[in-house]
């Protein structure tokens, strides 16, 4: 699969965030989830529609408010008079990339209606369990400055995301640039379908294959039993952060036409897949505190 091409062609519209759309990418091809920690209008939404529309996907996006019901995420059960039986009505869940906007304004009963299709694939309603498609992205994402009326993601749902972005402001030409032309939300239309889903399902096997040495197995395990015993962070990163941590390597390795992880790898995807999963004292970074972990553990050569 040509990462570049995606990349690329998703920066036309996304315009002075080749490094975000990337690690978008790596995330998607980990096999994992993305949430998008960022103030409104800087372009979280243009990019999942862009992303989608590159990679030839279904893509739909679900408002989160504190009305959403779960049965308007994963669909529900009506009666067909003309059949005489009740017939499932899928919800917008069952698209390729979902996009599930400001997901903390949601009440907690809301966003664990997400919790068994980011984990496992499917849902199940009624007693019957149904298949989501593949490939099956969620990027969801929240205003961190806002507080009212938001219902914070509990733990364990930060834990089912792999990675955690924020697009931040663009430079000021770039800005300019995107002030003298067109909205560039208008402007998804015009992105070109680069790899086909075939391609991206491909592509997510091959990471799969990526070696990873012992010595940056023990790297990685260094990293998460340092989040542990570290006098500034309260909770630690889960062993599903550690094998999220691995899967993200991999992606990045693959990226790179590598079939095997450097300890580069895991280093650079450090912060943006364990951050989120820290719970640390008052005043502290999260970012920061994982970047003094990475300080302290030996890298192997």
């Amino acid at each position: 699969m040509n990462i570049n091409a995606v990349v690329e062609e998703v920066a036309k519209v996304v315009r002075g965030k080749e490094e975000e759309i990337r690690r978008s990418l790596i995330c998607f091809l980990a096999g994992g989830h993305l949430l998008i920690e960022d103030i409104p209008g800087v372009g979280k939404t243009t990019l999942a529609l862009a992303l989608s529309k590159a990679m030839s996907l279904s893509f739909a996006r679900i408002q989160f408010t504190s009305d959403l019901l779960p049965s308007d995420i994963v669909g529900t059960s009506v009666f067909d008079q003309s059949k005489r039986e009740f017939v499932f009505k899928a919800g917008p869940v069952f698209n390729n990339v979902v996009l599930a906007d400001e997901i903390n304004r949601a009440t907690p009963k809301t966003q664990s209606a997400l919790l068994e299709a980011m984990a496992e694939r499917q849902v199940t309603v009624d007693g019957t369990t149904y298949e989501l498609p593949d490939p099956f992205f969620v990027i969801a994402t929240q205003n961190p400055m806002e507080h009212y009326g938001t219902y914070p993601l509990p733990e364990s749902q930060m834990d089912r995301f792999t990675m955690r972005l924020s697009i931040g402001y663009p430079d000021t030409d770039t800005e300019r640039d995107i002030v003298m032309g067109v909205n560039p939300l208008e402007k998804v239309s015009t992105v070109k379908e680069v790899v086909s889903a075939h391609d991206i399902r491909e592509a997510t096997e091959e990471v799969k294959k990526v070696y990873i040495s012992p010595e940056v197995a023990e790297l990685i395990v260094s990293i998460v039993s340092q989040t542990r015993s570290d006098a500034n962070i309260l909770l630690g990163v889960s062993t599903r952060g550690a094998i999220h941590l691995a899967n993200c390597a991999r992606a990045l390795a693959y990226s790179k036409d590598r079939d095997f992880v450097v300890p580069e790898d895991v280093l650079e995807m450090a912060v943006p897949v364990l951050s989120h999963r820290l719970i640390v004292r008052e005043g502290m970074d999260k970012e920061e505190a994982v970047s003094e972990v990475l300080q302290r553990v030996e890298i192997p050569r």
